[in-house]
């Protein structure tokens, strides 16, 4: 009997240390790595927010075709980021996990080429294995183009 329990707690030990940190998704593993993103977006830390994503990730701004795969997300919002050097504060108004997914409804507040604006928006992020599968965007394209003076006033 000492021995069936000695090796069952080897098992144990031995099938615990075989599991990532991250297989077992649950609704605080999501919200950190979400957490994670709103501060590498404050401190415009690009290549960490892009690292958040999976090698195939999608960010999916609704209004706009998505962009696929951590490389080309990565291309596409280091390129906004250089409009906006200070960082964006994803101003967060209420978060949460329902069905696995994080939502964000936030107010984006920004500097872009000198011109300061803030969009309301609503972010939806399927979080599994400790990166970003997806994230889904939904605002007002006009707005944001507005805010950001590159749109019609």
């Amino acid at each position: 009997m000492k021995r069936f329990v000695g090796a069952l707690a080897l098992a144990l030990t031995l099938a615990t240390a075989a599991v990532p940190a991250h297989a077992a998704d649950t609704d605080a593993s999501r919200m950190a790595v979400a957490k994670d993103m709103i501060a590498a977006w404050k401190n415009a830390d690009w290549k960490h927010a892009a690292d958040l994503f999976a090698e195939n990730g999608v960010l999916h701004s609704m209004m706009a075709e998505p962009v696929v795969g951590r490389a080309a997300v990565y291309e596409r919002i280091a390129g906004l980021g250089k409009g906006a050097p200070a960082g964006v504060t994803l101003d967060v108004t209420h978060m949460g996990v329902i069905d696995g997914l994080v939502y964000m409804e936030r107010t984006d507040r920004f500097v872009y080429n000198g011109h300061a604006g803030a969009v309301p928006v609503v972010g939806v992020l399927d979080i599994r294995d400790g990166k970003v599968q997806e994230w889904r965007e939904y605002y007002d394209r006009a707005e944001l183009l507005k805010e950001m003076g590159v749109g019609p006033k």
